[in-house]
């Protein structure tokens, strides 16, 4: 599980006891087929709070969600509820509860869109989708989302140290996206279908220009417009890839190809430079 920062106050935030505070009895009907003449038990606001962050504590997650939920639900206008809806946040994550993570966070963010700590939820919620990231062999839909959630992160909050990370994770997802088109083009080249290969390389060059598939995605260009027959094209790919990476193994393949499958000699001289 990837670690998150706990807010300033979160890991210490226990509410103060209220001597003399006694339990208050509600005997409520229960709903369904359960027992009607269960008691409803409401608490006083510290025990709850405190025994929900003892079980965060003893990592008991899933009590501890629950317990912040009661917070809310019997003590829905103290200023304790507010923070037990940003823990359960973090409890439903820690828990492995990434969707039910992602919802709170939503709701925090709709009801508090002006909190202090909003950073947070909208941080957590990326990383929700961030974790749940597959590879590059199945959808990217979640890639997709963990994009849009953390670029949201760096937008909103720019000189944040949740925005410090985001940048470094959207890195990741976009080669990670980056590899899934790529992916999918060496699959229509490999039948044949160069044109449709083509699309997915130039939007791996166009969309996804800082990624390490840059270079490999130029190569394979060169290989759709040399089966195209267009050569003149073929000579621009490769001289854009020699003249970007004169050193990638990448460029060695391109120079072989347009030259007539001979070894490029001097990787940064010869007739591919000329078109600059």
């Amino acid at each position: 599980m990837m670690p998150l920062p706990f807010l300033s106050w979160c890991s210490r935030a226990r509410v103060p006891s209220r001597l003399g505070a006694g339990l208050l009895l509600l005997a409520l009907a229960a709903c369904g087929g359960g027992n009607k003449n269960e008691a409803y038990i409401e608490k006083p606001v510290d025990d709850l709070y405190n025994t929900a962050m003892d079980q965060m504590v003893n990592e008991d997650y899933a009590k501890a969600a629950s317990t912040f939920g009661q917070v809310e639900s019997q003590h829905p206008y103290s200023v304790w509820a507010t923070k037990a809806q940003l823990m359960a946040i973090y409890a439903d994550y820690a828990n492995g509860k990434f969707d039910d993570a992602i919802l709170a966070a939503d709701r925090f963010i709709q009801l508090h869109p002006g909190n202090k700590d909003i950073a947070y939820a909208y941080y957590v919620k990326a990383i929700c989708y961030y974790i749940q990231i597959t590879d590059v062999g199945r959808d990217q839909k979640v890639t997709e989302q963990a994009v849009k959630a953390l670029e949201d992160v760096v937008r909103r909050f720019p000189d944040s140290k949740y925005a410090q990370d985001a940048k470094l994770k959207l890195d990741f997802t976009h080669d990670h996206l980056a590899g899934k088109e790529m992916e999918i083009g060496r699959y229509y080249l490999k039948q044949g279908e160069y044109l449709a290969a083509m699309n997915r390389f130039k939007r791996v060059i166009d969309n996804y220009q800082t990624t390490t598939h840059v270079p490999e995605a130029l190569e394979r260009l060169v290989e759709c417009d040399l089966a195209l027959g267009l050569t003149k094209e073929a000579q621009e790919n490769a001289a854009v890839l020699g003249y970007n990476y004169p050193g990638s193994h990448w460029y060695e393949d391109a120079y072989a190809l347009v030259a007539g499958n001979t070894g490029p000699g001097q990787p940064h001289k010869g007739w591919l430079f000329g078109l600059f």
